[in-house]
C-alpha cells in the first residue's frame, strides 16, 4: 500500500511541475510579453508548487521537468535589464524537454518494409 502512495505522490508532484511550467511557458510565447505580469504569475505558480507534497524523481524525463521548474524561478529572481537572453534560454530548454518527452512516441521505421521470408 505504502509504494502505491509513493507513486501517486510522485505522479501529482511531476504534474504539478508540469502545469507550472506550461503556464510560464505560455506567458512567453506570448506577443505582448509583460515582465511584471510574468513575475506575478510565476510566484503564483510557485505557490502551489509549493503546496504539493515533493518526491524523489529518478528518470530523465521528471528530472528534466523539475531542472526547468528552477530554471524559470531563478531567471525571474535574477534577470537582465530586457529578460530576453532569460527568455531565449527558457524556451530552448522547453523545447529540448518537449523532444524528450515525445523521443519514446516516435520509431524510426528504417526497417519496417523489410519482412524476413525464408523460402518456406
Amino acid at each position: 500500500m505504502k509504494k502505491q502512495n509513493e507513486k501517486t505522490i510522485r505522479l501529482r508532484y511531476i504534474r504539478v511541475l508540469e502545469k507550472f511550467n506550461s503556464k510560464a511557458i505560455g506567458l512567453l510565447k506570448k506577443e505582448e510579453f509583460d515582465l511584471e505580469l510574468y513575475k506575478k504569475a510565476v510566484l503564483k505558480g510557485y505557490e502551489e508548487l509549493k503546496k504539493s507534497p515533493t518526491s524523489e524523481l529518478y528518470s530523465e524525463y521528471p528530472i528534466a521537468v523539475k531542472n526547468l521548474a528552477q530554471t524559470i524561478l531563478d531567471t525571474t529572481q535574477h534577470h537582465s535589464n530586457d529578460f530576453e537572453e532569460e527568455k531565449a534560454k527558457i524556451l530552448k530548454l522547453s523545447n529540448l524537454l518537449d523532444k524528450l518527452k515525445n523521443n519514446n512516441r516516435y520509431k524510426k521505421e528504417k526497417h519496417r518494409k523489410k519482412k524476413f521470408v525464408d523460402g518456406y
